[in-house]
Formats: structure tokens, sequence, C-alpha cells
């Protein structure tokens, strides 16, 4: 199914006070899980749940529940963005290509993964250090482990960060995330 989009300047008619101003994070290079090269600038306009995941951790049944979280608010504005970690106890040892395979035959992910990568240490990716930038959260600093999230609005703007054990499923995320795409 394809979803259609709202041009932006509908969007800014529609809702002038959200002009959609490029940030820090909008130009920040990724690559995703199929070698394709991209910027965060691709999810400018949109809500983007940016989550570190891994095939073999106690909370890789989350990959179902952030389907379900893309299924259900995509069309409304929110992306979702695995990125795959293998620095929390070697719990994602595939290469992209086993990680995918692992992710679409086990869960039917079809959010967007981008290609293993450090969220933390000294080969931090540029994306996580500037996440890790928000402080008003429980969480602030490093990653501390595998399926963190960062909420991010439609402008770039780190708004939120939930704990590994908060669920997909849980009203604390889903009610942010209605927040942000309203």
């Amino acid at each position: 199914m394809q979803r259609q989009s709202t041009p932006l300047s509908l969007m800014t008619a529609m809702h002038p006070a959200r002009e959609h101003h490029v940030t820090s994070l909008h130009t920040i290079p990724l690559t995703l899980i199929d070698g394709t090269a991209i910027d965060f600038g691709r999810y400018k306009g949109n809500a983007v749940l940016v989550v570190n995941v891994a095939s073999e951790c106690g909370f890789t049944r989350q990959y179902a529940g952030l389907e379900e979280l893309y299924g259900l608010y995509r069309s409304r504005g929110l992306e979702v963005l695995g990125v795959p970690c293998d620095q929390f106890g070697g719990q994602e040892p595939g290469d992209d290509a086993e990680i995918a395979d692992f992710c679409e035959r086990n869960f039917g992910v079809t959010f967007p993964l981008t290609a293993k990568t450090d969220v933390r240490g000294k080969e931090q990716h540029p994306l996580y250090s500037e996440l890790t930038k928000f402080k008003k959260s429980i969480l602030p600093g490093t990653v501390r482990w595998n399926f963190e999230k960062f909420l991010v609005n439609r402008d770039g703007e780190v708004v939120g960060r939930f704990a590994s054990a908060v669920d997909p499923a849980s009203p604390e995320l889903r009610q942010a995330i209605e927040a942000v795409i309203a």
C-alpha cells in the first residue's frame, strides 16, 4: 500500500505555525540496511521514533509492537527508524542482510532499518551523538541498553526518551506519539 503524502506547502497552510525548520538532526547522514545513503532530513515534517534494536535481546519481541505503531500512525506522520546495534552483550551478531531477513521473517518489519552501527562510545554514530544530548528525561546521556527509544517531533527536535522496558503498546509512549503527530 503506497502512502499519499501531503505537500509541505499544504501542510504549512493547514498548520501555519508548523514551518519545518532544518535542525542539526536533519543533516546527519544515514545508511539504510540495504546500503542506501540518506540523511535524517528525509524525515523532515514527520515525527520519528528512533530505536536501537537487537535480534537476540530480551526486548526483541518489541519489534512486533514497533511494527504495530508504524502501521497505526504512519499515515498520520510517524516514522519508526530501527538502528541495529551490537554494543550490548553481543545481542546483534548478524550482518545487515541477516538482520533484515530476521526482522522481516519473524516480525514482518516494514519500517526502515539502518545499517548496524554504534550508539555509544568513540565510534558513536552522529545521530546518537545528537539524540543523547536530550536532557529532559530520566535517562539523560549515554544509551544504556537495546530498545531505548527517542521521539523526535516534526521539526527534528528530540521531545522524549523512553527506557528499553517501555513497551511500544504502553500508554506513556502512545500518548507522547499522539501529542507530536496532532
